[in-house]
């Protein structure tokens, strides 16, 4: 009793080992997978006896379910009593899913299992297309190509594309990888006189004229990129400053001691937006990006978290608030988006915020903090449905402020202040309207009033002439000339 496994090769009969002919031509019962191999013709010229599972393929429902009853009756078999031959193509140990639930089952009910080893179409393949799989390669059968992962860098080997059905499916699942025109090759009878090689564009494979059993597809590796993207060097350079030994500045500081630090770097990282200099951006994004990782590692110092947790949380979170995304809902535009998010928020956090208004950081700048109170009071409905009333309410309340303004001095103080107040609340106000951010927008003109205001001060030294020297009316012409620049820039 017993089980001896073997492979009848990618194709031609001179593929097959001696060791495998010498078994095939043996006694035991001979059974294989499927007569539909070129060899087979040889094997019935000699003379060698055997039965196959063709039948089966066309009573089963699917290859699982087939597979699984190949090993059922192979195993069956063995445990009467008889000594089993079982042959595949190719190599057993190349994507012979019926090899791997024999082994199983065969350990399990303790059923002796030889393998010999075989040559399979891969080793064609390599010599072919001068492919070394020490370089890296990734095989994978037709059916299971939604297990690729998405960043793959290997050259790729799909197996069993059967039919014009399996390779449309190829093709669609592969151009989410590759696009549309990346080249492969398509490779039909390895090893045998009719053996075609073919390169073509990836969404013509459904259109070759010819696909059987014995079509496989290799898509070479992806142009590397560069550089592999890592936080590594800034996270291992913070956690060295740090460090005994590192500087002292950096070991002093703390969460408390470093918030300046990330504010002005925020701003510092939208004056680059606002310039649109991508060299200036790219410098403040890092001097950004160096500030969490700073926060981060003092954090890891204290048990508290990592800058992997880091990572790993804000990724989590938008995985979850985007499952127009990664999930099965739909949305219409943005702003059911923005809905969503609200929604889901609440779930992640219930009872966290029981009022309105709660959630707004109490450090955030004034604009910035009026901006989101009005939001968060319009979500319940506390708002003008339509601009006009905005701009009504901006000119009552500079009413105001002129009345403020006229009144004795002795009362003119805390009032004029209060209502100074409430026009920079109303102007907010008409920015959410419009759709601006208010201080990205103040922000921005504070930047244009120093670049102009620079431009003066660079005039004046050329001219050899001092403020002091200078009416309004001539400031006012450089003023002028400023954005005549800033214009035709």
């Amino acid at each position: 009793m017993g089980i001896t496994i073997a492979g009848l090769g990618p194709g031609s009969f001179k593929h097959m080992t001696l060791e495998t002919w010498e078994l095939l031509s043996g006694t035991g019962t001979l059974i294989l997978r499927t007569a539909k191999h070129p060899c087979v013709t040889v094997l019935k010229e000699r003379g060698v006896v055997f039965t196959s599972f063709d039948h089966l393929y066309e009573e089963a429902e699917d290859f699982a379910s087939l597979y699984q009853q190949i090993a059922n009756e192979v195993i069956q078999l063995a445990r009467q009593g008889e000594s089993i031959v079982y042959a595949v193509p190719g190599s057993p140990l190349v994507a012979e899913k019926t090899v791997e639930l024999i082994s199983a089952q065969a350990r399990a009910a303790e059923v002796p299992l030889t393998i010999i080893p075989a040559m399979s179409f891969l080793e064609v393949l390599y010599t072919r297309l001068g492919v070394d799989p020490i370089t890296g390669l990734t095989i994978i059968d037709a059916a299971d190509l939604v297990t690729l992962p998405p960043d793959l860098v290997t050259g790729l080997i799909v197996t069993q594309v059967y039919s014009r059905q399996v390779a449309s499916e190829t093709k669609l699942a592969l151009m989410d990888y590759y696009g549309d025109e990346y080249q492969v090759t398509v490779v039909r009878n390895l090893g045998l006189p009719d053996e075609k090689i073919e390169k073509i564009m990836l969404f013509e494979l459904d259109r070759l004229p010819v696909i059987d059993h014995l079509t496989s597809v290799y898509v070479p590796p992806r142009p590397a990129r560069s550089k592999v993207f890592s936080l590594d060097p800034i996270v291992d350079v913070m956690a060295r400053l740090r460090s005994p030994g590192g500087c002292v500045w950096d070991i002093e500081q703390t969460h408390l001691s470093l918030r300046r630090y990330i504010v002005e770097e925020v701003y510092e990282v939208l004056e680059a937006i606002e310039l649109a200099d991508g060299v200036k951006l790219c410098e403040e994004l890092g001097d950004l990006l160096l500030q969490i990782v700073f926060h981060a590692r003092v954090a890891e110092e204290s048990g508290g978290f990592t800058m992997q947790d880091v990572v790993d949380t804000v990724t989590e979170k938008m995985v979850r608030r985007h499952p127009h995304v990664f999930g099965e809902i739909t949305v219409r535009d943005a702003a059911e988006v923005v809905v969503n998010w609200e929604q889901i928020k609440k779930r992640e956090k219930p009872g966290e915020r029981p009022r309105v208004l709660d959630g707004i950081p109490v450090g955030l700048p004034s604009l910035m903090t009026a901006y989101k109170l009005q939001a968060k009071a319009a979500k319940v409905g506390f708002d003008w449905s339509e601009i006009g009333p905005v701009w009504d309410k901006i000119t009552e309340e500079l009413a105001e402020v002129r009345e403020a303004a006229a009144a004795p001095e002795a009362e003119r103080g805390q009032k004029t202040e209060d209502e100074l107040g409430d026009v920079l609340f109303a102007v907010v106000n008409l920015a959410r309207f419009m759709g601006v951010d208010p201080e990205t927008a103040l922000n921005r003109t504070n930047n244009k009033f120093r670049r102009r205001f620079s431009h003066i001060e660079t005039r004046l030294s050329e001219q050899g002439k001092s403020w002091e020297s200078m009416d309004l009316a001539g400031l006012d012409e450089l003023w002028k000339e400023a954005k005549e620049k800033e214009a035709g820039e």
